[in-house]
C-alpha cells in the first residue's frame, strides 16, 4: 500500500500540475474564441474523434503489456518489443490511409474546408499511440519521475506555444506586422491550437530515445497473436469506454438543425465541464500507478483486502474532491470567460459521472486478473448503448444537461453491473458500509452547500471551507490517524 500511495503521489503531482498547467488554455481558449463563434466547440468536436481513434491505435496493448510483462514464463523485454511493433505499425499505417484519403475524411468529419485541421490531428494520434507504449515501460519500470517530467514537458511546451501563437503573434501582428506576416495568419486561431499539439508531439518522441534502443526488434507471432488475443476485448470496450467519455461530443454537431448551434453549445458544455478538473486528475493517477501495481501484486499471491482498501480510499477521497469543487465554485468559475458561465450547471453531475467512472475502473480488476476480458467488451458496449440513446433522445429538447446526466446513467449502469457479475466471479468484500456512511455525509454537506445562501462571496467561502473541513476531519477520526501519516505522524507521538 506504501508503494501504491508513494506512485501514486508522484503520478498524481505531475497530473495535478500538468492538467493544471493545461487548464490554463482554457481561459486563453475562451478569451480569444468567444462562446458565439464557436470556435471551441471545433476544438472539442476534433479532439473528441482524436481520443477514440488514440484508443483504437494502441489496441489495449499498454494493458497487454503489463498482463504479459509480469508472467512468469515471458521476457519483459520481448514483450515490450512486440507491443512497440504492434503500435508502431499499426499507427504508421493508420496515417498512410488518412494522408491518402485526406479530403474524403475531411469532409465526412464536416470539415472539408480544413483538412489541415484533419491531417496534422491525424500525425499528433499516431505519434501519442506509439508513445503510450514507453509510457507505460516507464510506468513498469518504476520510473515515475521520468515519466512525469516528460508529460510535464509537453504540457509547458504546449502552452507556450499557444501563448505565442494565439497572444503574442496578434499584438506583434498589430504592432510591428513585419516580424510575424511572413508566417501567421490572424484568421487561423484554431488551427494554431493543432499546430501547437504536432510541435510538441514531434518533440516528444526524442524523450523516448533511451526507452528505444537495446532490444531486438524481433517479431515473436506466438507472443503477439496471445497479446493480440489478450488485448482485444480491452479494445472493444477501451473504444466504447471512450466513446462513453466523447461521443456526445462526436455526435453534437449532428442533433441540431444549425451546425453552428451545436458547435456553440459543445463549446460552452466543454468549457465548464473543465471545472471537474480535480475529479479526472485524481481518477487518472491513481489509474496510472494501480494498474501496475494490481497486476504485480497478483503475482505474490491473492490480495483481495488490498483491492477492497484501494476501492475505499479512492471512493472517499473522490467524494472529497466533489466537495472541494462544489464549494468553490465561486472562484474556480473564473477560469472560463463569463460568456460560457451558463454551462456551469453542469459541474456537479459531470464530477458525478467521473466518480462512476472511478469506481467502475477499481471493479473492472476482476475480469482483468482472471483473464475474462470479453466482460469489459460488454460492459462497456451497454454504457455507451445508454449514453448514446440518451444524448440523440434528449439533447435536442435539454441541450448539454442531457449529455452530463447520460453520462451519469451510462457509468452508473455499468458499474453496478461489473459489481454484481464481479462478486459473483472474483468476489471482493468491499467496505460497502462504511463507504455508504461517506456518502450520506458527503450528501448532508453537499445540501448545505447548495441550500444555506449567503450573500457575501467572502463568508459563503468561509463556511463551505468549514463544512469540507467537517468531512477531513471525519475521515481523519475514522480511516486515517495523523500518527500514521509520514513524516506528520511524527509530531503525533
Amino acid at each position: 500500500m506504501k508503494s501504491l500511495v508513494k506512485d501514486t503521489a508522484i503520478y498524481g503531482v505531475s497530473s495535478i500540475l500538468g492538467r493544471f498547467l493545461n487548464y490554463l488554455l482554457v481561459p486563453l481558449y475562451t478569451g480569444v474564441l468567444p462562446a458565439a463563434s464557436g470556435g471551441y466547440g471545433v476544438v472539442s468536436n476534433v479532439y473528441a474523434y482524436t481520443a477514440l481513434i488514440l484508443v483504437l491505435l494502441t489496441f489495449g496493448m499498454e494493458t497487454g503489456f503489463f498482463r504479459f510483462a509480469n508472467k512468469k514464463d515471458e521476457q519483459p523485454e520481448t514483450v515490450y518489443a512486440n507491443s512497440l511493433l504492434f503500435v508502431g505499425g499499426l499507427s504508421l499505417l493508420f496515417v498512410v490511409v488518412c494522408m491518402i484519403f485526406l479530403h474524403p475524411v475531411s469532409s465526412l468529419l464536416e470539415y472539408p474546408d480544413h483538412p489541415d485541421y484533419v491531417g496534422m490531428m491525424v500525425v499528433v494520434v499516431a505519434l501519442d499511440a506509439f508513445q503510450c507504449i514507453p509510457f507505460a515501460y516507464l510506468r513498469y519500470k518504476k520510473r515515475p519521475i521520468k515519466f512525469a517530467g516528460i508529460k510535464l514537458f509537453n504540457i509547458i511546451g504546449n502552452i507556450l506555444l499557444n501563448l505565442f501563437f494565439l497572444l503574442l503573434c496578434p499584438w506583434l501582428d498589430t504592432h510591428a506586422p513585419g516580424t510575424v506576416s511572413w508566417f501567421y495568419r490572424p484568421d487561423y486561431l484554431v488551427g494554431y491550437i493543432f499546430v501547437s499539439n504536432l510541435i510538441m508531439s514531434a518533440v516528444q518522441m526524442f524523450f523516448f530515445i533511451p526507452e528505444l534502443r537495446g532490444f531486438s526488434y524481433r517479431v515473436d507471432w506466438t507472443l503477439m497473436k496471445r497479446m493480440v488475443s489478450y488485448s482485444f476485448p480491452i479494445l472493444i470496450f477501451g473504444v466504447v469506454g471512450i466513446l462513453n467519455q466523447t461521443v456526445d461530443k462526436m455526435i453534437y454537431p449532428f442533433l441540431f438543425d444549425d451546425r453552428q448551434e451545436g458547435l456553440v453549445q459543445l463549446g460552452i458544455y466543454s468549457a465548464t465541464s473543465k471545472v471537474a478538473l480535480i475529479m479526472a486528475v485524481f481518477t487518472q493517477a491513481f489509474r496510472y500507478a494501480y494498474e501496475p501495481f494490481v497486476f504485480g501484486k497478483n503475482k505474490e499471491g491473492d490480495n483481495r483486502a488490498m483491492y477492497a482498501a484501494a476501492m475505499k480510499y479512492f471512493f472517499i477521497f473522490s467524494l472529497l474532491a466533489f466537495l472541494a469543487v462544489m464549494g468553490y465554485m465561486d472562484l474556480l468559475k473564473y477560469m472560463v470567460a463569463r460568456d460560457y458561465w451558463e454551462g456551469l450547471s453542469v459541474v456537479a453531475i459531470v464530477m458525478g459521472a467521473e466518480i462512476f467512472k472511478g469506481i467502475y475502473f477499481n471493479l473492472s480488476f476482476w475480469y482483468k486478473l482472471t483473464d475474462e476480458t470479453q466482460w469489459g467488451a460488454y460492459f462497456s458496449l451497454i454504457g455507451c448503448a445508454v449514453i448514446l440513446a440518451l444524448n440523440i433522445w434528449l439533447v435536442p429538447m435539454y441541450g448539454y444537461v442531457a449529455s452530463a446526466w447520460a453520462s451519469v446513467a451510462g457509468y452508473g449502469v455499468i458499474t453496478i453491473l461489473s459489481f454484481i457479475i464481479g462478486q459473483k466471479k472474483y468476489p471482493v468484500s468491499y467496505p460497502l458500509k462504511e463507504m455508504t456512511v461517506y456518502l450520506l455525509l458527503a450528501a448532508v454537506l453537499f445540501m448545505l452547500l447548495l441550500v444555506v445562501d449567503i450573500e457575501s462571496v467572502v463568508w459563503r467561502l468561509l463556511f463551505h471551507t468549514v463544512l469540507i473541513l467537517i468531512f477531513v476531519a471525519y475521515i481523519v477520526w475514522r480511516d486515517l490517524p495523523l500518527r500514521s501519516i509520514p513524516f506528520i505522524g511524527r509530531f503525533f507521538r
